[in-house]
């Protein structure tokens, strides 16, 4: 039987880089030139055996030994890459069986949202698991990330919306999750939500069978 093949997930990585998720797993990484038109395709990325759900990049500053790049999959697998020439596997964190179908990546903080509702905050270097929340009570959708607060943003079935704070303590070097804000959606089943705006301040959302946002 013939499989349809697509793409899915993509991401800006290492000043130069564009990587783009496929429905076989592969991570297709192309290099983008400075000035012209002559994008070439300068790595295959094969880690993954499962589609690609989400690619994120780093938005704030990676501590020491963490990695700039993840990359998940239907399968609830998040791989963490360094960036570079040649991009490194820094890590894997192996799947529950449930999809990781958004990830997002702040200050060595990889946030992944789950199917079964569920946020986890993993370590970026080490891959060990930080927090883990029920945020949701059905598919989650939507991450995003605002890159100057930390704040955290998650969509999903329910046809809610929350807010989150995410900080990391330097004393304890312990990573926390704070619940800011919940926005009811009614009747939506909830797709799509970012911020628009680097500090969160303000969030658009749309949903299915919605013409609008």
């Amino acid at each position: 039987p013939a499989h349809s093949v697509f793409a899915r997930g993509i991401a800006a990585a290492g000043g130069r880089f564009i990587c783009v998720g496929t429905s076989s797993g592969a991570v297709l990484v192309f290099d983008i030139p400075s000035k012209g038109t002559n994008v070439t395709l300068s790595e295959v990325l094969e880690q993954h055996r499962d589609p690609i759900t989400d690619i994120a990049a780093e938005q704030g500053r990676a501590p020491d030994g963490a990695g700039d790049l993840v990359t998940a999959d239907d399968s609830g697998t998040l791989c963490l890459w360094s960036t570079g020439e040649e991009f490194t596997l820094l890590g894997k964190i192996p799947g529950s069986g449930c999809t990781c179908s958004s990830v997002r990546l702040w200050n060595g903080i990889v946030a992944a949202g789950y199917g079964n509702g569920q946020i986890r905050l993993w370590e970026a270097g080490s891959g060990r698991i930080r927090a883990q929340v029920s945020a949701h009570a059905r598919w989650i959708y939507a991450l995003d990330l605002a890159p100057l607060t930390g704040k955290l943003l998650s969509g999903a079935e329910d046809s809610f919306v929350h807010v989150w704070q995410l900080s990391r303590d330097p004393a304890t070097d312990s990573i926390e999750i704070r619940h800011c804000h919940a926005e009811c959606v009614t009747d939506t089943q909830i797709c799509g939500a970012r911020f628009c705006d680097p500090a969160g301040d303000t969030f658009a959302v749309t949903g299915y069978d919605l013409s609008e946002i």
